[in-house]
C-alpha cells in the first residue's frame, strides 16, 4: 500500500509549514501577552484550517483520491472531538483564574506537548497493530484476518459514543487540583499562591516555587492525554498502517486548536449538540472496526458520513440551541 513516508516531499512541505508556523507563533506574533479577539482568533483559525486543506491537495496530487480522504476523515474527527475536549479546558482556566492574556501561552506548551505524546500514541499503536493479527480462519463463510487490537478499539469506541450520548459536561464542580498533573507538580516543586505574570517560576522570600501557571500547563497536559484515549483509536480506523497520514493529520488539527479555543468561548452555543453527533462519530468508527474483515468501508464513504454528521449537529446547534 503507498505510504506516506514514501512522498519526502509531502514530508518536506509539512515539517517545513511545521516549524515555520511554530516559530512565527513563538518568535514573532505571541511576544507579548495578551488577550485574543474574536477576530484575531477567527483569522488564526481560518490560516490553520487552509493549511490543512493545503497540504490534503498535496497529498491527492501526489497518493490519490484514497490517502486524501484518510486525511481528511482523520483531521476533522479529531478536530470535532478537541472541539469537544476544549470544554474542560475553559473550566480548568476558571478553576485556576488563569487571566485571559494568558490562555494562549498555556495552550501553547500544551500542545507543544501534545505533538510529543502524539508521536508516540501513533506509531507505537502502528506497530502493536501489526503485531497483534491472527491467522486467516473461516467465519460465517468468509476468510478473514481479524486484529485483536483493533477489535478490542472498536468495542471500546462503541462504549465510548454510548457514554458519550448521555454524558453532561459535569466538570464545573471538579477540584483540577486533585488531577495528576496537579499533583506531580507539587509533589517536585513547591507552588507559590501567587502568579508572577506569565512566569512559570518564581522566587518569594529567597526560595524559588512553581507558579499556579505551571500547574495549569500540567492539568492540561495530562487531561490531552485522557482526551487521546478516545481520539487516537478513532484515527486507527481510518489508516491503520500509515502512521504519517495519521499523526499528519493529528498535526494540523491540533495546532488549529488554540485559536478555535477563543472562539468556542465566546460561540459555546454553536456546539451545544455536538456531543450527539461525536457520539454518533464514535459508535460508527468502532463498527467500521469491529466489521473491517467482513466489509470494508472505504475512507470517501466514512468521510461523508464523518461530514455529513458534524454538519447536521453544529446546525442542530444552530436552531435547537440547548438553553443553559
Amino acid at each position: 500500500m503507498d505510504n506516506l513516508i514514501d512522498h519526502p516531499v509531502i514530508l518536506t512541505v509539512f515539517a517545513v509549514v511545521i516549524l515555520a508556523m511554530l516559530l512565527l507563533d513563538l518568535g514573532v506574533f505571541k511576544k507579548d501577552p495578551h488577550t485574543i479577539s474574536n477576530r484575531e482568533a477567527l483569522i488564526a483559525s481560518i490560516v490553520w484550517i487552509s493549511l490543512a486543506m493545503g497540504f490534503s491537495a498535496v497529498i491527492y496530487h501526489y497518493m490519490g483520491v484514497e490517502k486524501f480522504a484518510q486525511f481528511q476523515s482523520a483531521y476533522w474527527i479529531e478536530k470535532a472531538l478537541s472541539v469537544d475536549n476544549l470544554f474542560v479546558f475553559i473550566m480548568v482556566f476558571g478553576f485556576f483564574n488563569v487571566q485571559r492574556e494568558l490562555h494562549h501561552k498555556v495552550l501553547f506548551w500544551g500542545i507543544l506537548g501534545a505533538l510529543v505524546f502524539r508521536a508516540i500514541f501513533i506509531f507505537t499503536g502502528v506497530e502493536l497493530i501489526n503485531m497483534t493479527y491472527l491467522p486467516e480462519m473461516h467465519i460465517f463463510g468468509y476468510l478473514v484476518k481479524i486484529n485483536v487490537i483493533l477489535s478490542i478499539f472498536g468495542f471500546f469506541l462503541i462504549y465510548a459514543g454510548i457514554k458519550s450520548w448521555f454524558s453532561e459536561h459535569d466538570e464545573g464542580d471538579k477540584d483540577f487540583t486533585k488531577s495528576p498533573g496537579a499533583r506531580l507538580v507539587h509533589r517536585f516543586f513547591p507552588v507559590s499562591e501567587n502568579y508572577d505574570g506569565g512566569k512559570f517560576f518564581t522566587v518569594e522570600n529567597g526560595v524559588k516555587m512553581a507558579t499556579p501557571l505551571l500547574v495549569v500547563v500540567a492539568v492540561i497536559e495530562f487531561t490531552d492525554l485522557i482526551f487521546a484515549v478516545d481520539s487516537i483509536p478513532a484515527i486507527f480506523a481510518i489508516a491503520p498502517n500509515d502512521p504519517f497520514i495519521l499523526y499528519t493529520s493529528n498535526i494540523f488539527a491540533i495546532l488549529g486548536l488554540r485559536a478555535l479555543y477563543f472562539l468556542l468561548a465566546n460561540f459555546m452555543h454553536m456546539f451545544s449538540r455536538l456531543k450527539y453527533g461525536l457520539a454518533l462519530i464514535l459508535a460508527f468508527i468502532g463498527v467500521k472496526m469491529i466489521i473491517a474483515p467482513f466489509y470494508h468501508i472505504s475512507s470517501p464513504v466514512s468521510l461523508l458520513i464523518v461530514g455529513t454528521v458534524l454538519a447536521l449537529s453544529v446546525l442542530t446547534s444552530l436552531f435547537f440551541p440547548v438553553k443553559d
